[in-house]
């Protein structure tokens, strides 16, 4: 008891870096640089794009505005500081830091697994019961859902954080992962108290789950409507609107399982930071990517839009040139 410290007696936490090698920072720091930009970039094009276009005013294309703007806040997370360790190569955290980047973390991992539940369930509606979806899905309840997801996400993150950083430490403060992350933080507490946020974990995991069978029955729905259509046009629309959420889900769902749930015997240091960084980086980058490629109407957008600030910058260089 004598060796435990009160959390408030800790100033900062050791992060663990991902190599010792200077030449090799600054390598992955021009790659969590370029896959930075590249999630900026991208979920920032879609979030203007939705946002001005009056034609993607419509439910699908609102959540998928709640879905960039949460892969924008995840990413912003955890990479800016693992770049910033990088190139400074130092591995400290504040405390307050610490308790701040976790919750985040959860609270913008929770509301992006509550919105791709709740567009699984627009997509259900729009392709099964079409006559329904402006009453079922309109924008009152939009709003609802998607205030409901991001308030999901509150709760989760409040009760996992408080939880967390209330436990008492005595095995010092140097965290097994390059970001805070709350099973590195339970591994540095001795006390019993942290079989409370083991169980709120278990629950958590237990809604989570729950979610992906909602998940997983809609889409059992969808394709035995999109099976059932005559056209072969309509049957290609159905697809195009279902395979990119389907693929974000895939991708979102399989890094998460396999970060927290693959036999301790594929377990060690290097992996379980490649497979964080898989799950924290990688899919707020892809997304955006997976979301254009079969969505005309969000392409064309994105193009006038790009159309428009070249001519506005041509305009402007017109000008100054006079």
């Amino acid at each position: 008891m004598q060796q435990m410290l009160n959390s408030s007696s800790i100033s900062d936490f050791l992060l663990l870096a991902f190599t010792d090698t200077r030449q090799l920072q600054l390598l992955l720091f021009c790659l969590f640089l370029a896959i930075y930009l590249a999630a900026l970039l991208g979920n920032g094009l879609i979030s203007t794009a939705v946002a001005c276009d009056h034609r993607l005013h419509t439910p699908m294309h609102f959540f998928l505005l709640n879905l960039a703007l949460l892969d924008l806040g995840c990413i912003s997370t955890t990479l800016p500081k693992a770049m910033a360790n990088a190139l400074c190569d130092t591995t400290t955290i504040s405390y307050s830091g610490c308790a701040a980047q976790t919750f985040l973390f959860v609270f913008l991992m929770s509301a992006e697994y509550s919105i791709l539940t709740v567009m699984s369930y627009d997509r259900y509606v729009a392709i099964c019961k079409p006559l329904h979806y402006g009453t079922l899905v309109g924008s009152r309840a939009c709003a609802t859902m998607a205030a409901a997801a991001w308030g999901a996400g509150v709760l989760n993150a409040l009760l996992h954080t408080a939880n967390t950083f209330s436990l008492p430490l005595c095995y010092g403060n140097a965290v097994d992962q390059f970001f805070c992350e709350i099973p590195q933080i339970l591994k540095l507490s001795c006390s019993k108290s942290y079989l409370r946020e083991v169980g709120l974990i278990v629950v958590s995991a237990l809604l989570e789950f729950g979610c992906f069978v909602f998940i997983v029955v809609s889409y059992v729905q969808i394709f035995r409507a999109v099976l059932r259509m005559p056209s072969e046009q309509g049957r290609h629309k159905a697809f195009s609107t279902c395979l990119p959420h389907l693929a974000v889900v895939s991708l979102f769902v399989s890094t998460g399982f396999f970060a927290n749930l693959r036999p301790p015997s594929l377990s060690s240091q290097s992996l379980n930071r490649m497979v964080s960084f898989l799950y924290s980086a990688v899919p707020p980058a892809v997304n955006p990517l997976i979301y254009s490629m079969r969505n005309t109407e969000l392409r064309d957008a994105v193009r006038k839009m790009m159309s428009w600030t070249d001519f506005t910058r041509d305009k402007i260089l017109i000008c100054l040139h006079k």
